[in-house]
């Protein structure tokens, strides 16, 4: 069974309800949590933390009341919020050495191949740096059309984009039980779920806090798309000090099989695309895939088609075979102006700094 302790990459999801109490921010739990970040990036792991509670913290300091808002009120709280919720990451890691950066995203910038390469690419880079990527909703912008509308699932959306292999949900429960334990004192924990089954779905109940919008629901359907990407999950009830540690001394929990490996997940994905152009590159090229490196524009021949950014491209060897395909990080008619370039000279044929691979290794299948 996968463990915290040792995640190679472990995403954490923050509900509103253990950030945000009725005395406003909980520093003290912030601060604990803070040094189950700096433990796990001590033992090498990527973090990356999905955090509620910017619309709870701007409410206050707006004096909005409770219960449910309008969109444009919640647009508000959320854009005071934000401010105070990086800040507040920001003054906990900073005692350890960690650097927190803020990501802000919507339903669109997963579903939009060109925008999704783009968020991709940021956090890989911040986690290259050894920064803690905070990622949120972007509520300030975000309609019903495009939101996930709640923080479990989009937690699990990012497990699956950037590869990670655990995924916590911190929340007001400790797991996935057969009833609602505070309705039903027969009800039992499950301790570990191989399946989402229809017949688990069915146990699912909703919300319980008043601040924290994902009820069971949210979290099971969190669970299908992080386990199909590869990626284990575990609910837990993370109200105390040191919630990770908790966890990983055996606190109680719900942890969820992945079904193969994050990586493999990805590669099935993209081998699953319909081409919309090709890539005719040469022997050397060809031979510098098959090492499992990147394609750089020096090893590009020809563009045929037409494409844009983050589109599916197949990718033809100097002898007319296909050897794979791959999520192309410029448009067609930019590919045409640097194929056979150096990395180097892109900024000068583009007007801009590109990046210095047409095709990443990471988002290519042979």
């Amino acid at each position: 069974m996968a463990s915290v302790a040792e995640a190679r990459r472990l995403v954490v999801k923050i509900g509103s309800a253990l950030l945000v109490g009725p005395e406003g921010l909980r520093t003290d739990w912030l601060r604990g949590l803070a040094e189950d970040v700096a433990e796990a990036k001590a033992r090498g792991s990527d973090v990356i933390l999905v955090s509620s509670g910017s619309i709870a913290l701007g409410r206050r300091v707006l004096g909005l009341p409770a219960g449910a808002l309008a969109l444009e009120q919640s647009q508000a709280a959320a854009s005071v919020g934000q401010i105070r919720l990086a800040r507040a990451y920001e003054e906990a890691l900073a005692p350890h050495g960690i650097k927190a950066g803020q990501v802000l995203v919507t339903l669109e910038d997963t579903e939009d191949r060109r925008r999704y390469l783009n968020s991709r690419a940021t956090m890989e880079t911040l986690l290259s740096l050894g920064v803690v990527p905070i990622v949120n909703e972007n509520d300030t912008v975000a309609t019903d059309e495009i939101r996930f509308g709640d923080n479990d699932r989009l937690a699990a959306q990012v497990a699956v984009t950037i590869g990670a292999d655990v995924l916590v949900l911190l929340s007001d429960v400790d797991g996935l039980y057969t009833a609602n334990p505070k309705e039903d004192p027969t009800a039992r924990r499950f301790d570990f779920v191989d399946r989402i089954t229809p017949e688990i779905e069915a146990m699912a109940g909703d919300a319980v806090s008043g601040v924290s919008k994902g009820g069971m629901k949210t979290k099971l359907m969190a669970g299908k798309t992080a386990t199909a990407g590869g990626c284990a999950m575990a609910i837990t009830e993370g109200s105390v000090l040191r919630p990770l540690r908790a966890l990983s001394e055996g606190a109680p929990s719900t942890w969820f099989a992945a079904h193969g490996d994050p990586q493999a997940a990805r590669k099935r994905w993209i081998a699953a695309m319909k081409p919309r152009g090709e890539i005719v590159v040469d022997a050397g090229a060809a031979q510098a895939l098959s090492e499992g490196k990147s394609l750089l524009p020096a090893g590009v021949t020809t563009v045929k088609g037409r494409f844009e950014r983050g589109d599916p491209v197949a990718i033809q060897g100097p002898e007319g075979g296909i050897l794979g395909k791959g999520l192309v990080r410029y448009t067609s008619e930019e590919a045409r102006a640097i194929a056979g370039r150096r990395s180097g000279d892109i900024a000068g044929i583009l007007g801009y700094p590109g990046r210095a691979a047409l095709i990443h290794r990471d988002d290519m299948v042979l």
